[in-house]
């Protein structure tokens, strides 16, 4: 499977003018749910990072118990990799101060080995966030998880074992120095989240 084509036929991979979540700007935005939307799809994509994982576990190069994805986009990824793994799954988020928190009765045991999933890393701030959560709790994260890598070379430096479907180099700026911006082509902010300080003014509803 060809999961660069999958992504674009079905609408998944967008090209024009976008403001990320983490504030910065690019020329292509990965909108995963629609993706997600087929549960057949997800599972196919979502086999090949469940498929590494299963296979570092077995050797003991990894320990996963649960699996936690913050919202909105790791919560069908985490359900997916924890059913395919056989293991739980959960999600974290933002309560009514926007602190990422674990709500709704979830509870991670201390000492529990956890795996992060997301649909889209990029800066890994969620992902980020939800580890502190988790670590409060006195659990431990193991590895993170996404469909989508877009992490620059600084990002995949990172010491946690990552796992993704794809990896992909697309371009992006501070909101400063955004090409586009000084083409005066408008952006769009199509995520859920609330963009990072890197922000500017938005000029296209």
């Amino acid at each position: 499977m060809d999961i660069n084509t999958v992504l674009k036929e079905c609408g998944a991979l967008l090209d024009g003018h976008f403001l990320l979540s983490s504030g910065r700007h690019s020329n292509k935005y990965f909108q995963c749910a629609r993706l997600l939307q087929y549960p057949d799809l997800a599972e196919a994509v979502l086999s090949y990072v469940a498929d590494s994982i299963r296979s570092e576990i077995r050797v003991g190069l990894l320990s996963v118990d649960v699996v936690v994805g913050p919202a909105l986009g790791g919560i069908i990824v985490a359900y997916e990799l924890g059913r395919l793994l056989g293991l739980p799954a959960m999600f974290t988020e933002r309560d009514e101060n926007a602190v990422m928190s674990l709500r709704r009765g979830f509870q991670i045991e201390p000492g529990s080995c956890v795996l992060i999933a997301e649909d889209v890393v990029t800066t890994g701030r969620s992902s980020g966030e939800c580890k502190a959560v988790i670590e409060s709790k006195g659990a431990k994260v193991t590895a993170l998880a996404c469909i989508v890598d877009r992490r620059s070379v600084h990002e995949t430096e990172k010491a946690l074992p990552f796992y993704s479907s794809i990896k992909v180099d697309v371009q992006s700026w501070d909101s400063s120095e955004c090409l586009l911006c000084k083409q005066g082509i408008p952006y769009t902010k199509p995520g859920s989240r609330a963009a990072g300080p890197e922000a500017g003014p938005a000029l296209h509803p």
